[in-house]
């Protein structure tokens, strides 16, 4: 159904069916010297023409939207088709809510249903629910689940987990342990991968860890290996998380249900949309098989049933109450999805198919190593971690800080990456104002590399 505003009729219908003479009215009870009192000082109203005309203008004043970009830390800018933008206008999906009534909800329903089966078959695993805010909350909600589910309270986190992503555990964890601190952190060995004996100290500094979080691939764009943590973690007693914000690189590594993972979460964007001011997003949210585990999933999951006629038909399932009116007792506050969003990576992956899903992996792991190669010619940079990578990686400048290079890079119209020395300590290690974190996709040509390195090397 179509959005159709009220006419002036119905408006005074409406007025009189409540006895009040006008929709000013309405705002009696705000006091006077709280009103604005005049008109709203915009200008007036443009004709079509003119107003494209300035939209146009102001986008052309939009200078990082014509760079070269190698900007990446949890969001990349992949091809999105126009066909999915087309797709997505369609108002039964634009103007869609929660389907609290299935009979009338179908279309939604089954588009959330096979986005779940998409999270599912990316990461390897059993049950994936509808979708959740972004690649942070999901992140956190995890921690919580784990500490539902072990018992425990203690949380370990990789320093190669997304800085953000800590920061969100942490404030998540803040309120619920009323000021008490129980994250402990791990460090990244020499490699850039989380350092295993320093895990096992970790862990047997007691019995009451929880869970361990890593990024996978991780923050400075190494791939953990999940089979020696799993390992590690299974011993103890310990779940082990997943965080993938790049799920492109899942074309190209185990996935997490391969090596045991238990909870696997990410963020979508890449496969969704642009990048956009940081956002939006769409959390993904996916646990391995278990009683234990999917009674204490958080966020909602559309279910597959079958009608009075035996047709098949799909529905809200395990969706508890208490999400939405008894908060405190909810295993999570998250009561819906990004529905929108998580639409369009379900469409976008349909489109690519698992082929063409291998064929970007590939053509992004390609283009990595050939700019690793360029940039270690110039011998003015050096590449500090040597675990594998996909499509992001630390760079170090040997003769000075990142942040001046890259500053004189976005004046001639390149971002070319991000000074680590935003975070300090950067994720918990020592401060390298030095490095800089690039991201390469299927967008760059050659000659894009090749300019990239050769403003790199004379700036």
């Amino acid at each position: 159904m179509r959005y159709l505003p009220h006419t002036d009729e119905e408006i005074r219908s409406m007025l009189n069916a409540i006895g009040v003479p006008s929709l000013d009215a309405l705002f009696d009870d705000v006091p006077t010297a709280n009103r604005l009192g005049r008109p709203l000082a915009i200008d007036a109203a443009l004709a079509e023409p003119q107003l494209m005309a300035h939209l146009e203008a102001l986008a052309q004043q939009n200078d990082a939207a014509r760079a070269l970009s190698f900007l990446g830390a949890g969001m990349y800018e992949h091809h999105i088709p126009p066909a999915m933008d087309q797709l997505l206008l369609r108002s039964e999906f634009y103007t869609a809510y929660t389907p609290y009534q299935p009979e009338v909800s179908q279309g939604t329903l089954q588009a959330i249903f096979e986005f779940q089966t998409i999270v599912c078959e990316l990461f390897g695993m059993e049950v994936a629910n509808a979708s959740m805010y972004d690649a942070a909350s999901a992140t956190a909600e995890a921690v919580l689940m784990a500490r539902r589910v072990t018992g425990r309270r203690r949380v370990l986190v990789s320093d190669g987990l997304h800085p953000e992503s800590v920061q969100t555990i942490e404030t998540y964890l803040r309120n619920v342990d009323h000021g008490e601190k129980h994250v402990s952190r791990v460090k990244l060995g020499d490699d850039g991968r989380t350092d295993l004996a320093a895990l096992e100290e970790a862990l047997g500094a007691g019995e009451d860890a929880a869970v361990l979080v890593v990024g996978y691939p991780n923050f400075v764009g190494c791939v953990e290996d999940l089979d020696a943590l799993r390992k590690a973690t299974q011993a103890k007693g310990v779940l082990l998380v997943t965080a993938t914000h790049e799920p492109y690189a899942l074309s190209m590594i185990k996935a997490p249900g391969q090596c045991g993972v238990d909870i696997a979460v990410g963020e979508g964007q890449a496969l969704a949309v642009p990048p956009q001011l940081g956002g939006p997003g769409v959390g993904l949210f996916a646990i391995r098989g278990g009683k234990e585990l999917l009674s204490q999933m958080p966020g909602r999951l559309v279910g597959e049933t079958v009608d009075q006629k035996g047709e098949r038909g799909f529905v809200l399932t395990l969706s508890t109450r208490e999400q939405h009116i008894r908060r405190e007792k909810a295993t999570s506050n998250i009561c819906t999805n990004h529905g929108l969003i998580a639409l369009a990576m379900t469409i976008r992956t349909a489109m690519l198919g698992k082929k063409g899903f291998v064929e970007v992996g590939r053509a992004c792991l390609a283009k990595t190593e050939y700019l690793k190669k360029k940039l270690l010619e110039t011998g003015k940079f050096t590449l500090p971690f040597s675990a594998p990578t996909f499509n992001e990686f630390v760079v170090r400048r040997n003769d000075g800080a990142a942040a001046p290079l890259l500053a004189a890079l976005a004046a001639k119209g390149i971002l070319g990456g991000i000074a680590l020395s935003r975070w300090t300590p950067f994720a918990g290690q020592a401060a390298h104002d030095k490095d800089f974190l690039v991201a390469v996709t299927e967008r760059h040509s050659r000659e894009d590399l090749d300019r990239f390195v050769s403003a790199l090397a004379g700036a």
